[in-house]
């Protein structure tokens, strides 16, 4: 087995026990496979069900639960009910990771675990991340990071350990498809659920639906443009009905964090 993975084993079971952040995404199942394999009983998985997560997602994070015979609990939080989340300001993911960071320690403390452990890789010190602030200041634990892993290799070691999530499209919340400044609703918010649903249904894999006010900007992997031509009509009568003005399609594809690139930061 990977030796950075043998080593974050040891790290977690000098915890004693942790409450492990779970999305369901390829990270967090990655970390709360390795900490029940270090802690059993004593690994608690932690989920928050929100209006920025579709709902598949909380349904996979269930599933892997009970098929590992992992304790899950389910936290409800409406991120709109967060002072300033909904203004969406540059900073809006430390306000939400505050806060549920927060609740997440608190039902720790609740359980008598002793730590709380989320799932950052070292890719994820390349982009702008103010949640990462808040993580820090809570003492959340970032095993992948200590570790060394990168996402590549979080992908390559869960595929040997057989988990479901090894190929799965990377994930961040629907709030991230905003432009920053503009105001989050529970409507846009389910506009853009369904809008990126859509693609799901379509075939695509990886891919981002963006939103600039009327506009939705569609990001696609460069692999997939041909395709995506091929399905331009259709494609563009079922979004524009969800009540856009404008779909549009961004010849630079697909990345991550695509909001922060026009704003400064010193992270």
């Amino acid at each position: 087995m990977n030796s950075k993975y043998e080593k974050m084993i040891e790290n977690l079971k000098s915890l004693g026990s942790v409450a492990v952040a779970f999305s369901g995404g390829v990270d967090s199942t990655f970390l709360l496979k390795a900490a029940k394999e270090a802690l059993g009983n004593n690994a608690l998985a932690v989920t928050v069900r929100s209006c920025i997560i579709p709902s598949n997602e909380f349904c996979e994070s269930e599933e892997f639960c009970k098929s590992e015979n992992i304790r899950h609990i389910i936290c409800d939080v409406n991120p709109l009910d967060i002072d300033g989340f909904a203004d969406n300001p540059t900073n809006r993911c430390y306000i939400c990771k505050k806060e549920i960071f927060s609740l997440i320690k608190k039902v720790a403390v609740e359980n008598g675990v002793n730590a709380v452990a989320e799932g950052s890789n070292l890719d994820d010190n390349g982009d702008y991340r103010p949640g990462m602030k808040a993580i820090h200041e809570l003492g959340v634990l970032s095993p992948l990071q200590t570790a060394g892993f990168t996402k590549q290799e979080i992908r390559d070691v869960s595929e040997e350990l057989g988990l479901p999530t090894w190929n799965k499209p990377s994930f961040a919340c629907l709030a991230s498809r905003f432009v920053y400044g503009e105001k989050i609703t529970a409507e846009k918010l389910e506009r853009v659920g369904k809008a990126e649903q859509i693609l799901r249904n379509s075939g695509f894999k990886q891919f981002r639906v963006r939103i600039h006010g009327d506009i939705a900007r569609i990001e696609l992997l460069p692999e997939d443009f041909e395709k995506m031509l091929e399905m331009r009509e259709e494609l563009y009568a079922s979004v524009k009905a969800l009540g856009f003005s404008y779909v549009t399609m961004d010849l630079q594809g697909y990345r991550t964090g695509s909001m922060n690139e026009v704003i400064a930061t010193d992270k």
